[in-house]
């Protein structure tokens, strides 16, 4: 192995040189728990723990490639990551590699498992309803617009090259396999229509072979499944890249357009806003946007990475804890103080130590809020935010694993 080249994040090389690179990938020992957490690739793939031997090791995932793609791939999710773009977190490129006998092995790209996440085929491989194919198939557009916005071009959308994570009642996107993409100053429209078309094709082609496995729930169709993100992809650039044209009188309406977009998750940088030739209505065009509205606005505030729709459920709790609980006058420092202490973790921290990280602390709490008022509406009262969480604890929680895998925390 005297050979050996590994390029990437110095905190994790330490690590990374002890593993059997002098073997073929296909012959890694694999935990039963990682491989069912797998999805499928074109290429040899293996989850991996950095330390065998202990359960809540960091999870690598480990790809086998030429040394040209490997690199390119590096370099395009260190640029991704960057720009806060949803995708995993690339770690390090692995050249040089030879097997006992001096034969030259694939070079490797390594990422780290994104927590919480699973592949399209496992989520699907269980009982689910037809509206989870519509939630992640709103994921997979939302992620893909989010890409063109920072001038991505995928050139492969697909299931298989997405992971899910939960958010709240629907599903984020992150995307795995930055393999065939590339930047551009902006794309143009004709791009933008190759990757649509590309995704339309791949989701319902990965979806027909499930159905043909005989995995896929009879009230899916996967054409009509394809179609969605498609649709859904076209109404969410509408909204965040064509001119809105509002009544001049109305005095509310720009700041209506902005909170509109707020709600959907973008935060508006840039706006041009221009009188029509008739001076009876204004033109209300979005020049730039930024993904992760409400996360990012829960991380100033009060520290929490959370995705979108959690972070949006936490804000509304907070809100409401506030105007319950304190004057106007009293800074926000001090409410966020509190509330971390009343309610979120008041929550999280009833988690028995056998059972945590199975769910994500914000999709925790989002379902235990979710709990609580179904509770109250079966009973007809309010249960109480100590009832909910102890119930969901007992009932829900011991049949979750939204990773397929305990994190540790």
């Amino acid at each position: 192995m005297s050979g050996l080249r590994i390029k990437g994040l110095g905190e994790e090389i330490a690590t990374l040189a002890n593993l059997p690179w002098d073997q073929s990938l296909e012959n890694w020992p694999e935990d039963e728990v990682l491989t069912g957490m797998r999805g499928i690739s074109r290429h040899v793939v293996r989850l991996i723990r950095s330390n065998p031997n202990k359960s809540n090791s960091e999870i690598y995932a480990v790809k086998e490639t030429v040394p040209e793609f490997a690199n390119r791939e590096y370099t395009l999710l260190r640029d991704l990551n960057q720009r806060t773009a949803p995708c995993v977190e690339p770690v390090a490129v692995i050249e040089g590699r030879v097997d006992g006998q001096g034969n030259e092995l694939p070079s490797a790209l390594v990422t780290k498992y994104l927590p919480y996440s699973l592949p399209y085929r496992v989520i699907l491989s269980g009982e689910v309803e037809p509206t989870e194919i519509l939630n992640m198939a709103n994921a997979l557009a939302l992620l893909l617009v989010r890409l063109h916005l920072l001038g991505f071009w995928w050139g492969d959308c697909s299931l298989s090259n997405t992971l899910f994570r939960r958010d709240a009642n629907d599903y984020a996107a992150y995307l795995v396999d930055a393999e065939t993409g590339e930047f551009q100053k902006s794309l143009s429209d004709g791009q933008r229509e190759h990757d649509l078309e590309l995704a339309h094709f791949n989701v319902a082609a990965e979806l027909e072979d499930l159905a043909t496995a005989g995995v896929l729930s009879e009230d899916i169709n996967p054409i009509r499944a394809s179609d969605g993100v498609i649709k859904r992809y076209k109404r969410l650039w509408k909204i965040l890249k064509e001119p809105q044209i509002l009544d001049a009188q109305d005095r509310q309406a720009v700041e209506r357009a902005m909170r509109a977009l707020q709600d959907l998750g973008f935060a508006v940088e840039e706006v041009e806003v221009s009188t029509t030739g008739d001076k009876g209505f204004i033109k209300f065009q979005p020049k730039l946007v930024a993904a992760r509205y409400h996360a990012n606005r829960l991380e100033e505030l009060m520290g929490l990475q959370t995705e979108e729709l959690q972070a949006k459920r936490l804000l509304a709790s907070y809100d409401r804890y506030k105007a319950r609980e304190f004057a106007p006058s009293i800074p926000n420092s001090v409410v966020v103080k509190q509330w971390l202490s009343d309610v979120f973790k008041r929550v999280v921290n009833q988690v028995p130590d056998n059972l945590k990280g199975r769910v994500a602390p914000a999709q925790l709490f989002h379902e235990v809020l979710e709990n609580r008022w179904y509770l109250g509406e079966k009973l007809g009262r309010d249960v109480g935010l100590d009832f909910a969480t102890a119930d969901y604890i007992e009932k829900v929680l011991p049949y979750r694993m939204d990773s397929g895998v305990v994190i540790s925390r």
